[in-house]
């Protein structure tokens, strides 16, 4: 019960099935040359200073400038804001309550997640500028300095967002936009 089967169908089947295959092993070598090539989607680019390697903060415990510790607690998930800003109380003042400003922006625009986010501020806290409810007040220390690459900075404050466990991942330059922050904490705090 064998029907033969017409040249022209027969053809038409083998290019259908060429066109698929093309189809198919060409979007994996895009990919592939895309891949190899560098290129990032626009979405998945940090904004901030990717550290290689990693500040390590885990064995420090910071000291809070009214008495108390600062524990990680990897457990309740939460990110931080630090500011490594220790000349804020002379010259510096106007431009460290600008940046507690944009700080507290950033934090508001958390949103729903404002809850698992921490403000550090490391240094004197100058005398303008908001205090979110989340801002902690921290001691600038040699142990807690060694843990932030290259925070000595001649321009300014410099800016950090440290994981929940206590490393330090993304650097902030001083005069950083705080729009690229937010955009690098949102897609941060989508992690559960």
């Amino acid at each position: 019960m064998n029907v033969p089967v017409p040249p022209d169908l027969r053809r038409r089947n083998r290019g259908m099935l060429i066109a698929l295959a093309a189809l198919f092993f060409g979007a994996l070598i895009l990919a592939g040359v895309l891949r190899f090539t560098g290129w990032r989607p626009q979405g998945s680019v940090n904004k901030g200073e990717l550290l290689q390697p990693y500040g390590d903060l885990r064995e420090v415990t910071p000291r809070l400038a009214d008495g108390g510790d600062y524990g990680w607690s990897p457990v309740a998930r939460t990110w931080r804001i630090a500011a490594w800003a220790p000349g804020c109380d002379g010259a510096r003042a106007a431009d460290c309550a600008r940046l507690l400003g944009q700080l507290d922006t950033v934090w508001r625009l958390a949103g729903k997640d404002a809850d698992r986010v921490h403000l550090l501020w490391i240094g004197a806290l100058p005398a303008q500028g908001p205090r979110p409810r989340s801002l902690r007040v921290l001691v600038p220390t040699p142990a807690l300095r060694a843990g932030l690459p290259r925070a000595d900075d001649p321009r300014g404050a410099v800016v950090y967002l440290i994981d929940p466990n206590g490393f330090v991942v993304l650097r902030y330059a001083p005069g950083f936009d705080p729009g690229d922050l937010r955009a690098d904490l949102a897609r941060l705090l989508k992690l559960k």
